[in-house]
């Protein structure tokens, strides 16, 4: 088996998010990339990413970094989001020597350089709806040039291309949301899904009508939305409906 084949076994078998993102994260380091930033959001509108909590966000840069680019809203007004948001396919950091960059985008490259993120490429995965879009931003180690990152990618490009691909379809197949639901609360959703009035559930699972109703309010609550049907959509979204439950190790 080669090393390739084995390595996509290992991705698409991946049992969770977190095993998944270590494997590509040390992947993406052999290509000379040892920091990310992946994202996916299922709720885009024109230029709006949507609610933050709504979004699938990963990344191994420091904590230090990502405080500042998320809270200062750095993110919004990165060049390369600019290209993401209307391009599919690869694209060299060099496209931002090229591009006539707003007052904004001038200030985020400014704070990139005065953390070494310098030199990188970012993938723009296909979109299928026009609600929904997913980028991953690579950035090349430090003390690389982009002259450096762009001969890795002349040789690997095709390959680097592929393999985050394959983890932005997986990830979409894995229960992750920053909108967390207790075990109950998945369940009662879980029975909604499937038909049943809260009357029904409360005798299932030998509850009081009650308690299923507070129950589905809280569920509500924690995904933000008004109505159960609602509720069921966006749990179903992020794969928290009818979750198999992994053993502890």
């Amino acid at each position: 088996m080669s090393d390739l084949t084995s390595y996509l076994n290992s991705l698409t078998n991946a049992p969770t998010v977190e095993a998944l993102w270590a494997l590509h994260s040390n992947r993406m380091a052999s290509y000379g990339f040892d920091r990310i930033i992946y994202g996916f959001t299922r709720y885009r509108s024109g230029r709006s990413l949507g609610d933050p909590q709504d979004w699938v966000l990963l990344t191994n840069h420091g904590d230090s970094y990502m405080e500042e680019f998320l809270g200062k809203g750095h993110l919004y007004h990165a060049p390369m989001i600019r290209w993401a948001l209307a391009n599919t396919g690869a694209c060299s950091w060099s496209w931002m020597k090229q591009a006539e960059l707003s007052a904004q985008e001038q200030d985020v490259m400014a704070f990139n350089i005065g953390q070494n993120v310098t030199a990188g490429y970012t993938v723009s995965f296909l979109s299928v709806t026009e609600r929904t879009k997913g980028a991953t931003a690579l950035t090349a180690k430090a003390g690389m040039s982009q002259d450096d990152i762009d001969a890795v990618w002349a040789k690997y490009g095709d390959e680097i291309t592929m393999l985050n691909n394959v983890m932005h379809l997986k990830i979409q197949t894995l229960p992750y949301s920053q909108r967390q639901l207790t075990k109950r609360q998945r369940e009662v959703l879980q029975w909604v899904g499937d038909g049943k009035t809260t009357q029904d559930i409360a005798i299932l699972l030998e509850l009081t009508a009650a308690t299923i109703e507070k129950h589905l309010r809280l569920a509500r609550e924690a995904l933000d939305v008004e109505t159960t049907a609602q509720a069921v959509l966006k749990a179903a979204f992020y794969n928290q409906m009818f979750v198999i439950e992994l053993e502890a190790a």
